[in-house]
């Protein structure tokens, strides 16, 4: 029993390190956060993603020229930045530009 409480309270931990400082959730965390924006109409839409298991694997390209790529655009109007959390088992950042 002592195991799995120590397991169960190292698994809340992991999950603050698994997340982007600022926004830390023991159990869940998942939220949008904008990084730049223009006056610009936006029609296309690109997104990139990486990914980590435990806190011990990640993988992915979550960069906005990737995103760009994606989306076909040329001109970037806006860049935003989303965040899943999962008790640090399974964290995800994604990159999500919008454009012309």
């Amino acid at each position: 029993m002592i195991r799995i409480m120590l397991l169960a309270l190292a698994l809340v931990f992991l999950g603050g390190c698994s997340s982007k400082a600022g926004l830390v959730g023991a159990i869940y965390a998942g939220y949008t956060e904008g990084l730049t924006s223009t006056a610009q109409v936006s029609v296309k839409k690109g997104e990139s993603c990486a990914m980590s298991i435990l806190g011990l694997l990640a993988i992915g390209d979550a960069s906005i020229d990737t995103a760009r790529r994606a989306g076909g655009i040329r001109s970037i109007s806006s860049v935003d930045e989303q965040y899943t959390n999962v008790i640090g088992i399974y964290a995800s950042k994604c990159t999500i530009v919008r454009g012309k």
